[in-house]
């Protein structure tokens, strides 16, 4: 947490509000007021990033931060669930914020209504908590991942296409965890896929978004992530969930021991 020695006390209303989370064993008034006092960073807000931004909020993560360049389009609706007909032409990030504050209108939501370049990133990172990936291009990914890195903040990284989705939880802080680029080697770079040429099928997004969330709240409320060192691969044509094992690759050039000591030097 940022600064976990100040942990807000609950409103009357917040423990009511929140009573939900506060009634589970492993999460309690303690986890509550963690989810308060911390900040989320999220990249895209569109079919992933909008159930990831409604789920924090609804949750009570006390600063949300937003960032995503495009605007509100038609085609977006089939899946991008934060937005509405009427905010068609939005930033994206704005459209969000408003569903956001109209579910829990006591946080901090602030917005980029910019690309993710490393830049906003160090500024942002500099007090985040986690980071959320609901990008989806190869190249954003990257630049989440070397900057989780370098600022030892959590990333959750999820991809969804046609039924196909992936999940992970990449934390430098675990000495044993990978790195996005242990996995995904940003020198052997994949031919890019988009909904608008492959398709989607839209509860995908919700559903790997959704399990975003979850992965996020869990690691800011204290109660760490399992996805840690693993992908998880979903096929929802054939409701097949399936845990692949990873590995961290010592000669990484992003969280390597030499760039480690690039990092350091």
């Amino acid at each position: 947490m940022s600064n976990p020695t100040a942990l807000p006390d609950l409103s009357d209303a917040q423990l009511l509000r929140y009573s939900r989370h506060i009634l589970l064993e492993e999460f309690g008034i303690a986890g509550q007021q963690r989810l308060l006092a911390a900040h989320a960073v999220v990249v895209g807000a569109g079919g992933l990033g909008s159930p990831v931004a409604l789920y924090l909020a609804a949750a009570g993560v006390g600063r949300i931060s937003l960032v995503d360049h495009d605007a509100v389009d038609g085609t977006n609706l089939q899946r991008q669930i934060a937005h509405t007909q009427e905010r068609i032409g939005w930033p994206k990030v704005e459209s969000a914020a408003l569903a956001m504050r109209a579910i829990n209108p006591e946080l901090r939501i602030d917005t980029w209504a910019q690309r993710a370049e490393p830049a906003l990133l160090d500024q942002l990172l500099s007090s985040a908590d986690v980071l959320l990936d609901c990008s989806d291009n190869f190249a954003t990914r990257h630049t989440l991942n070397r900057a989780s890195v370098r600022h030892r903040v959590p990333l959750v990284s999820g991809a969804a296409i046609r039924f196909d989705g992936q999940l992970a939880v990449y934390d430098p802080r675990q000495p044993a965890s990978p790195c996005y680029a242990c996995v995904f080697p940003e020198a052997q770079a994949p031919e890019e896929t988009r909904c608008a040429t492959l398709g989607v099928l839209a509860p995908l997004v919700g559903l790997v978004g959704s399990m975003q969330a979850a992965e996020a709240l869990k690691l800011l409320s204290g109660m760490g992530s399992n996805l840690v060192g693993r992908l998880l691969l979903l096929d929802a044509l054939r409701s097949d969930f399936q845990p692949l094992q990873l590995a961290r690759d010592p000669a990484c050039p992003v969280c390597g021991a030499a760039a480690g000591r690039q990092r350091a030097a």
